[in-house]
Order: C-alpha cells, then structure tokens, then sequence
C-alpha cells in the first residue's frame, strides 16, 4: 500500500512514512493508494476475533509493507492491554434501535486513546528500526493532547509538543496534559482558538528548515495512522448487530471529521453502512454544510462540549478529495481558497454525494444539558456533552430495521460541571486520576505567534535532547 497527498505534489510513500511525515510537504492529508476490501465471507470470519486481533486484521492492508502481521498483532495487544473493560469497546443499548458504543476506556477516558495508544508504539517501532528521534508536534481541543501525552511519554526518541487553546478545554481535560511531568513531554497554551492552535501545527509542517531541523511529526488526525487506527471499531459494533448481512448506521459527535471520516473509511473497505449521522454544537459548520452547502466560518464560540468547538475540520480534505474524484488540484483549489476567504464553494455533485450519506444535526449548550438530563431520567444513563450530542443525532436519523449506533466519546467525568448541572450528580474520576486535581502542574503560555511558538518547542527539544 502506497500513499498520496490530497493535493497531488508530495511524493507517494509507505506507511511508515506517512506515519512518520505527518502532514504532507504540500499541505495535503496523505490517502491510501486504494482501497482494500473484504468479501462477506472475510467479515464473517472477523466476528470471533478478539478486539486487538480484530484491529490488526483490520489495520494490517493499510500497513502491509511496513509490518508484518505478527508485529501488528503484538502492538494492537499491547495498545489495548491497560483498557478497563474487557470488550475494550462495549454496546449498550438505549431504546430500540438505538446503541451506544463506549470509546473511553482507555487511560484518559476519550475515544482518542483508541488510536494513540497504537500510534505510540507504531512511532516507537519505526523510530528503533531506523535508529531515528522525531519531534511530535500536536493540536488540541481537549483529548487527543491527553491521550497523545499518555501514550508517548518517557519515550526516549520522542519529543512531544502539545499546544491547546489557554481557558478553553475543561479543567480535567487540561490538567491530564499538564500534570505529567516526563521530560520529553511539554505543554503549550496558545493565547487563541483550537483553530489557531491547529493553524499552528499546519504552519510548522509549512516552514520546511524547521520541519527539517525539528524532524517533526503529528499525532493529530492529519497523521493517516490515526484514522486507519480508528477504523476496527466501526467494525466491531456492526459485526455484533449483523453485518455484513444487515445495515448499520452510525451517529458521531464531530469536531475535526477524523472520527466520523474512520466509518466512511469502513464503508469504502465493503462494509454495509447506511448512513453517517454527524453531531455538531453551536460551531455547527459541518451541519449547515450538510443542510444547505454552507461550509463558510463563523467565530468559534465555547461551548459544554469544547473538544468540538471547531470551524475548520481538517480531515473532510480527505473526504472532499475522494467525492471529486481524487482531483488534487480541484482539492488543492479549493482548500486554498476556504484558508483565504472562509468560505469553501463545494460543487453541487460534490456535496450531494455527501449529503446522501451523510446527514447532521446541531445542538446549542441549552439543548445539550436537557438531553443529558432526559437520558439520565429515562435510562439512568450518564451521558457526556460530546457524547449526548451523537445520541441525538442518532435518534433523529435512525430508520426502522438499520441498527444506529452513537459512539460515546469521553467519561462524564471528564466535564464535572456540565454533568453536576444537567443532573446534580458529579462523576467519579477513576482511582488512577482521583489525585488529578492534587498534581503538580507545568506548562507555558504563548502567544498565537509562529515563532514564538516555533521558538518555545525548540528550546525544548534541545532540552530533551541533552
């Protein structure tokens, strides 16, 4: 398997490659040359595998000259061995038809850990194959940070740079980033927005001498190794209810388009899934896009649910450059001209073959803490301001006999206040984080300037480095 830019003037490459390069030298997201697909006999055979074995079958055309089986095999056991729940990703069901598939339980309770507990030990293998250090430099909206450090960390070839936007990710979610104290590990507050912290990020790749001198990387979804990794459990829930004999639809909270863009990916590998149901907050792009061809931006607005608080979703690049038939250049046009204008003007066939499958619903902060609140009631079911958002989605799009199911993508625990407010009652942390607000601290803050931030991740790269 081979890998091109979206944008069509980066060289073709490997896994390992792309695992390592990030975002490409063009700007573009690194794609699959094509892509692999089973028979239904193949995802029948899938349905008694383990979930880590099911993740490396499923992983493994993506990576194939890269690793072999059995190494894969190993890291998916290793990534999913510290998981607190024996089906790694359990389904609960909430009336009929309705799912929920839990995503967080991992070590810092977000679905992110499903992919960056392998991605860490992916770098780890290569980086010792090629006896090489990179420099992972990330975005956060509140858990791919955490769950990027978590699984990084202490790892002697990496050096991990984290920025997140200073006051607008909730306090756990920033002190599981600042309180781990490893030296390859270092925080940066950005005096700005998620946007302007992934701006960052993309301006870094951009800037070829520091990429060059840093060998810098990315744990964001923009690295493709995040999204192949993201892909098994789509296909873990739909084997439980029935596939491939049977249709599935999902329903995911969205931010970044890197979780919902995994099951579209499955659905393109042969998977029967029906529709995808994309939840949005009050920075509801992505659902007035879906609706009426609206991709413009608007300020981004905080909200209950701050890991969505978004208004450009990198990975829908890569959607967009499928549906246009992997024209580069009209990709490349078009992603030029949203950065300048904020306004992308997707052609009409383009964005009715999106909205054909895909559907979106928004729902302000108000809504957001009545349907935690009623689920609550009805279910005693606790349900995050990330994950309620999905549940939502999901009930307003399920059709009669296709199963939908909503992935539940952080522990309320994780958002304290939202959840004490919509129900009077406070989650537990669990007994590994129950200390988190007793933890020591560190991290800096910056201003939303390239060289100061360029600056601040090298010095601290030479200070790992010593």
């Amino acid at each position: 398997m081979k890998y091109v830019s979206t944008r069509g003037q980066a060289p073709t490459r490997s896994f390992s490659d792309i695992l390592l390069a990030g975002l490409a030298e063009d700007g573009g997201l690194y794609m699959p040359e094509s892509w692999p697909q089973f028979s239904k006999d193949e995802w029948r055979a899938m349905r008694s595998l383990s979930y880590p074995e099911l993740a490396a079958r499923i992983i493994a055309p993506f990576a194939e000259d890269s690793l072999t089986h059995e190494t894969l095999s190993k890291l998916c056991h290793d990534a999913y061995a510290r998981f607190d729940h024996a089906a790694i990703v359990p389904l609960t069901q909430m009336e009929d038809g309705l799912f929920v598939q839990e995503l967080f339980h991992g070590p810092t309770l977000a679905f992110k850990d499903m992919a960056m507990q392998l991605l860490g030990r992916l770098f780890d293998h290569v980086l010792n194959e090629r006896d090489e250090r990179v420099t992972i430099v990330g975005a956060t909206s509140g858990d791919t940070g955490s769950a990027a450090i978590e699984a990084c960390r202490g790892r002697e070839r990496l050096t991990v740079a984290i920025l997140h936007p200073e006051g607008r990710t909730s306090e756990v979610q920033r002190r599981q980033m600042t309180t781990v104290l490893d030296p390859n590990i270092h925080n940066l507050a950005v005096q700005g927005t998620f946007d302007d912290c992934q701006d960052l990020v993309k301006a870094m790749f951009a800037d070829l001498p520091f990429r060059t001198d840093m060998h810098l990387s990315a744990v964001n979804s923009i690295n493709w190794a995040r999204i192949a990794a993201q892909i098994p459990y789509y296909v873990y829930s739909a084997l439980q209810l029935g596939a491939p004999d049977r249709e599935v639809s999902f329903a995911v909270p969205t931010g970044n388009f890197g979780n919902v863009l995994a099951a579209w990916v499955a659905r393109q590998m042969g998977l029967p899934v029906k529709h995808l149901c994309v939840g949005s907050n009050r920075n509801d792009i992505l659902t007035r896009f879906l609706h009426s061809n609206d991709m413009s931006t608007r300020k981004v607005v905080p909200s209950l649910s701050p890991s969505m608080d978004i208004q450009v979703s990198s990975n829908f690049e890569r959607l967009l450059f499928e549906v246009m038939g992997r024209d580069a250049q009209a990709c490349a046009n078009l992603m030029t001209g949203f950065r300048t204008t904020g306004k992308m003007d997707v052609p009409s066939k383009a964005w009715e073959a999106i909205s054909t499958l895909f559907s979106g619903k928004e729902l302000d902060d108000a809504a957001t803490t009545a349907e935690i609140r009623s689920l609550y009631e009805k279910n005693r079911y606790l349900a995050d301001p990330h994950t309620i958002i999905g549940i939502a989605a999901g009930r307003a799009f399920r059709e009669p006999g296709v199963p939908m199911v909503a992935m539940a993508t952080a522990h309320p625990a994780k958002f304290p206040d939202a959840m004490r407010e919509a129900t009077g009652i406070t989650p537990a942390l669990p007994p590994s984080l129950a200390d988190l607000f007793e933890r020591e601290e560190r991290y800096r803050v910056v201003s939303n300037d390239l060289t100061v931030v360029e600056d601040a991740i090298r010095a601290s790269v030479l200070a790992n480095s010593r």
